[in-house]
């Protein structure tokens, strides 16, 4: 199967602002109607609506479609899939309860087990981030298009600014930053946490807790094309997608 990168960027990046578009009626609204999913995660009408348009928009690609908000696909039947879609409709449904904005549209395209496509739309912010495998990273920021590129900042220098929860840090997390010296704690919610990281605006990002292929499918494409990379706790191996298990392991974001 050949794709066109481009084309289906341009796709994703329409579904992206369409979902904005959904996720946002409802928030003005203020009519959450938040459930509990299995996990007792929350689940918003918002999350239904953003799910219900990016499906709208992605499947004329004829490209299967993951999405969290999707119904259960089992690994054998994925583990044949070539190419498909990774969604996370609302990535931050905590931040949008809370109305602080922090909350993200996720789109990638996955292909043997790496992101090669992303896109990130915040809609409250408007700002759209996007990535293709070879083709950089950038920012649509009302029309202002700009390329994006990690910090050149070492890691052994003093003041390396640190994405962390301030309010809720982990042990291994505090070990991990401790080694810093003077570091500055940074903090956003969501996939946001990764565009700081792409943008330059923070230069490293340990995230030693749990999370799902769809919250950082997308936001590790734009990380890599930036000149980054989303990395296991040894540093190396790069943090993959598809498994049988869509748990990720503990990852650290890097500027390269």
């Amino acid at each position: 199967m050949i794709v066109d990168l481009s084309n289906l960027l341009e796709i994703a990046k329409k579904a992206a602002r369409i979902a904005g578009e959904e996720i946002l009626k409802i928030y003005d609204s203020g009519d959450f109607s938040v459930e509990s999913k299995a996990d007792n995660s929350p689940l918003t009408l918002a999350d239904k609506a953003a799910h219900k348009a990016i499906v709208n928009v992605l499947k004329k690609t004829n490209i299967p479609i993951l999405s969290e908000e999707g119904r259960d696909i089992s690994f054998d039947e994925r583990s044949k899939w070539n190419y498909f879609w990774m969604v996370d409709p609302l990535d931050g449904t905590k931040e949008f309860i809370k109305k602080n904005g922090e909350f993200t549209v996720n789109i990638a395209l996955i292909h043997a087990g790496k992101a090669v496509l992303g896109v990130v739309y915040p809609p409250v912010l408007g700002d759209l981030y996007w990535a293709a495998e070879k083709s950089g990273a950038f920012k649509d920021q009302n029309g202002v298009v700009e390329q994006l590129n990690t910090s050149k900042k070492k890691l052994t220098d003093s003041g390396v600014k640190v994405v962390a929860s301030r309010s809720h840090m982990s042990e291994e997390t505090e070990r991990y930053i401790s080694k810093f010296t003077e570091a500055d704690i940074v903090s956003k919610g969501s996939s946001l946490k990764f565009l700081l990281i792409a943008s330059g605006k923070a230069d490293v990002y340990p995230r030693f807790a749990p999370t799902m292929e769809w919250d950082t499918a997308a936001a590790h494409a734009i990380v890599s094309e930036a000149g980054g990379s989303v990395v296991l706790q040894d540093g190396i191996t790069s943090l993959t997608y598809n498994k049988e298990n869509l748990l990720n392991p503990y990852f650290i974001a890097l500027p390269s």
